[in-house]
């Protein structure tokens, strides 16, 4: 089976410091995948050469079968690859289902530019507010996300790339920063996502990490160290020196 998303010898040097070596990575369809590794580890360049933010040094990208190293983000997105970011980026003063429909409207093509034309449109409001009756955010539809809790607001960003119907869903730290009583509501909603979307996950939180990956791919040093189960990877000697610790079990 093809994979829907897959690098092959990915590379990115900056000078002569390499960050990302020769990564190999694929990802199945519906896999349910984390990214995983120490602090300058190169997980974020990696995340940002597959949505087209930084371009690589070499190497070559691939989404359901074509090659977009050298496509640009927003056509990545409309191949099918979303993103979340560890720092949300949302309109903060618009409500929640203004944000949504944004994105709703962006993939239906019916102005999603204009604040005003979005949030008018019946049918990308109908689609937005179902959307977020699935997260258990249809309380929330008519306040302003400024005023939300900040795990809320993550809930929020997820909401939004799903409006775009991505193949692929990268999610960037989604419980970064969120109180710990908030984000087991994120895992909750991750691990509820539909089956047909791949979805990769880079996060420092173990816990969510064991509870929701079936396979699990460790970077460090800008390398793949191994790629595993769960359980293969909490065992591994080699992963517990450079990330997990000699006491994680």
């Amino acid at each position: 089976m093809t994979p829907v998303l897959e690098t092959r010898a990915l590379c990115k040097s900056f000078g002569a410091l390499t960050v990302a070596d020769t990564i190999d990575f694929h990802l199945g369809a519906g896999a349910r995948h984390a990214l995983i590794g120490p602090n300058g580890a190169g997980k974020t360049t990696f995340v940002n050469m597959l949505t087209g933010r930084i371009p690589p040094s070499s190497g070559s990208i691939m989404l359901g079968g074509a090659d977009i190293t050298a496509a640009s983000q927003s056509e990545r997105v409309k191949r099918g690859l979303g993103r979340t970011f560890q720092i949300n980026t949302l309109f903060r003063n618009l409500t929640v289902v203004d944000n949504v429909a944004l994105s709703v409207a962006e993939r239906t093509d019916v102005g999603g530019g204009l604040f005003g034309v979005a949030s008018k449109q019946k049918a990308v409001v109908a689609e937005s507010m179902d959307l977020l009756g699935s997260l258990g955010l249809a309380d929330d539809a008519r306040a302003t996300v400024i005023g939300l809790p900040y795990g809320k607001q993550r809930l929020v960003e997820i909401a939004i790339a799903l409006g775009l119907k991505p193949k692929v869903l990268l999610l960037d730290e989604p419980a970064a920063g969120v109180p710990s009583l908030e984000s087991h509501r994120i895992l909750e909603v991750i691990a509820a996502l539909p089956s047909d979307i791949a979805v990769l996950i880079i996060e420092h939180d173990m816990d969510l990490v064991f509870r929701f990956a079936k396979r699990i791919t460790v970077l460090a040093q800008g390398a793949v160290l191994m790629e595993g189960t769960p359980a293969e990877i909490r065992t591994d000697l080699r992963v517990r020196q450079v990330y997990l610790g000699e006491d994680h079990v």
